[in-house]
């Protein structure tokens, strides 16, 4: 069964992290995806599968020369949309730019940077931390001593791959109605800003404080955050709402008459602490047998290793095994075209005529 972007020919220049991320959205989705990476090229981080890369075929191109330049016009000329992640200009220097493709006014040019396209940084060098820096997201994540470093899912995959992949998909629904290409420019920072918008109107409606860990979100809530069990494993809660929080309160052996209001932020220390207090007598598998399930709003805290394992994920099928590689399921489902991973080689190109020959 064919995927809801199947027929999409899209050309993507390989770059790291966010780019390669969009493009396996975009491949998991039906779209036939060319890679073009550079003579030697290697994995960033040695491996010898590249998750990231799954699904679609790749083609080695020196884009110094003029003849692997005229290969890349001419596959770009024929696809339908473009992935890259260069620094502003680099394209545009390499004959390869938005404005470079008259013969292909379809084209959706999809540009992946960190800072943007314009703007007094746009040229500088950053990674993951430093765009959800500037939008003030790293500065609410973790206790109030330190921000605590959100892995790279914030920036790179959230603000960056995800709203890449969105505004290509809008973009190619409007070529197809207009005949019309566009540029899509999506800056980590620009989207990291976005992904924050509840927070900033939580803010400006004075109920989120501009300091960690002692917000309703932020863990600083004890009845929203993680406790240590017995066995040095971890448990989540989040029952925000009363009725969830009785049902914490039952399944902790508590009376809410005799503990303080919690409506109160002055009495969340000492809710913590008793929380924290019972969750250390029993193990997480304990906890599990007693609250999973249930309408506390729980779930044990899973290790990368233990996550494809849990019931419920075996259940939904969220995992799979595809080269050999235990890896995530193409997501979200679509109950009509759904997405598939498509096993291709991570070590042979495929041949550039081919291709050439079936874009036509």
């Amino acid at each position: 069964m064919n995927g809801p972007l199947a027929g999409v020919r899209v050309v993507e220049f390989a770059g790291l992290g966010p780019t390669p991320f969009t493009a396996m959205l975009m491949a998991d989705m039906g779209a036939e995806v060319i890679r073009i990476e550079r003579p030697g090229s290697e994995s960033l981080l040695g491996l010898e599968y590249d998750i990231l890369n799954r699904g679609r075929g790749f083609i080695r191109l020196d884009l110094k020369t003029a003849e692997d330049r005229a290969t890349a016009r001419a596959l770009v000329s024929r696809a339908d949309a473009l992935i890259e992640g260069m620094r502003p200009g680099v394209m545009e220097r390499l004959g390869l730019g938005p404005g470079d493709f008259p013969e292909n006014p379809r084209l959706v040019y999809g540009r992946m940077t960190g800072w943007g396209q314009t703007g007094p940084l746009a040229s500088a060098a950053g990674h993951d931390i430093n765009y959800i820096s500037l939008s003030g997201a790293l500065h609410a994540i973790g206790p109030e001593e330190a921000p605590a470093v959100p892995l790279n899912l914030i920036g790179d995959f959230g603000g960056g791959a995800l709203y890449l992949a969105f505004g290509m998909a809008a973009a190619l629904l409007e070529a197809a109605r207009s005949g019309k290409g566009q540029v899509v420019d999506a800056a980590i920072t620009d989207g990291t800003v976005h992904l924050m918008s509840m927070i900033y109107g939580m803010r400006a409606g004075g109920c989120w404080q501009d300091r960690r860990g002692v917000n309703l979100l932020d863990g600083g809530a004890p009845e929203y955050g993680c406790y240590r069990c017995a066995d040095g494993r971890f448990v989540s809660v989040g029952s925000l709402e009363p009725k969830f929080y009785a049902e914490l309160l039952v399944r902790l052996g508590l009376n809410a008459a005799d503990l303080p209001d919690r409506s109160d932020p002055a009495n969340w220390l000492q809710l913590r602490e008793t929380f924290a207090a019972i969750f250390a007598t029993r193990s997480r598998d304990a906890w599990c047998a007693e609250m999973e399930g249930t309408d506390v709003c729980f779930a044990p805290v899973l290790s990368v290793d233990e996550a494809a394992s849990h019931p419920h994920n075996i259940a939904r099928g969220a995992f799979g095994t595809w080269d050999g590689v235990v890896q995530p399921a193409p997501a979200p489902r679509l109950s009509r075209t759904p997405g598939r991973v498509r096993e291709t080689s991570q070590t042979d190109p495929l041949a550039v005529s081919d291709i050439l020959a079936r874009w036509t």
